[in-house]
């Protein structure tokens, strides 16, 4: 009887383990059953062609999503990413007469200006992150299809052609990019004073405030730096495709950028920030993406399980957070 009742709460405890290990684990769980399923099943997708196509699509991704965590962390929102993508487009073409540097300086530069709307209506107005971005969400990429006449442009500079099409040591500049801006971005959250801030605010933003921490400086940075992230994914979107389109560059991206975040279990409630999570996230998604798309499944039908997986990360991270 007395081992009984000693095994007996064994069931339980483990459930609770399962539930804090998931939002930590369950995304590189995921990855590895999906690569171990199109191992089997989906022909090619080992080939060195099919595995450099899959991680050139989802760098912008990972890039967006990047900015996108930071300012999850603090508890807030970035709706405007996909605007300042095709606000950057706009401003390639643009501003290539000029040179490379310059174009894409005017670029990082537009992506500043939009940060420092977007962090100031949301520290110092004091409005709501998601009504704050979704003022540029809309009026963003209303500027670039001014800028661009709302016509498609062709982008024939060659120095710019190879941040996209390019390759070092075999390995796309693409991801290159996308994995030096990761490391960046983890050194921030793990050794800086900055992404202790981050975390501070996020975690519980009037006790920062009681502590003297420049919470408003730090928000309005933390926009800045997502605004500054997407600008370089828009660049780097010219430069895959080799011309710019402001109706379609970074269209929908916010959403690919949050469900990363989310997945790779960075919680909605800020305080934390999983950069590692966060890549997996994207590279979850587009893994799920090709898979359906590999087998020839609807385009609704891939919308409808991804809409899915955000709704088990959701769900898992209230789970952990309310216990």
């Amino acid at each position: 009887m007395t081992t009984e009742a000693a095994t007996a709460p064994r069931p339980a405890l483990d459930l609770a383990r399962v539930r804090a290990w998931l939002p930590k684990y369950g995304v590189y769980v995921a990855i590895l059953v999906l690569v171990g399923y199109n191992v089997l099943f989906t022909p090619n997708f080992l080939t060195l062609s099919n595995l450099r196509i899959q991680l050139v699509q989802v760098a912008p991704i990972v890039i967006v999503a990047l900015g996108m965590a930071l300012v999850i962390g603090t508890e807030g929102i970035d709706l405007s990413v996909g605007s300042v993508m095709a606000l950057a487009a706009a401003l390639i073409p643009l501003y290539l007469g000029y040179g490379v540097i310059a174009a894409i300086l005017m670029s990082l530069v537009a992506g500043v200006l939009v940060g420092l709307v977007n962090g100031t209506l949301v520290a110092r107005v004091g409005l709501q992150p998601i009504v704050a971005t979704l003022a540029l969400f809309v009026g963003g990429r209303g500027l670039a299809l001014v800028i661009s006449n709302g016509q498609l442009k062709d982008v024939r500079n060659e120095d710019l052609i190879f941040l996209g099409s390019g390759n070092v040591f075999g390995i796309p500049m693409l991801v290159w990019i996308a994995a030096l801006l990761v490391l960046v971005v983890a050194f921030v959250v793990r050794r800086t004073v900055f992404g202790r801030r981050l975390l501070a605010i996020g975690g519980n933003r009037p006790a920062t405030e009681l502590a003297g921490v420049p919470v408003k400086r730090v928000l309005i940075t933390v926009y800045v730096i997502c605004s500054v992230l997407a600008s370089i994914a828009g660049v780097l979107a010219v430069a895959r495709i080799q011309s710019s389109d402001a109706s379609a560059v970074g269209l929908l991206i916010e959403l690919s950028a949050i469900t990363a975040v989310v997945v790779g279990g960075t919680p909605l409630t800020g305080g934390k920030v999983r950069v590692l999570g966060t890549v997996a996230g994207a590279l979850l998604m587009q893994l799920v993406v090709a898979t359906m798309i590999k087998h020839n499944l609807q385009p609704s039908t891939t919308e409808m399980v991804q809409a899915v997986i955000i709704l088990i990360a959701v769900y898992v991270a209230r789970e952990r957070k309310s216990r």
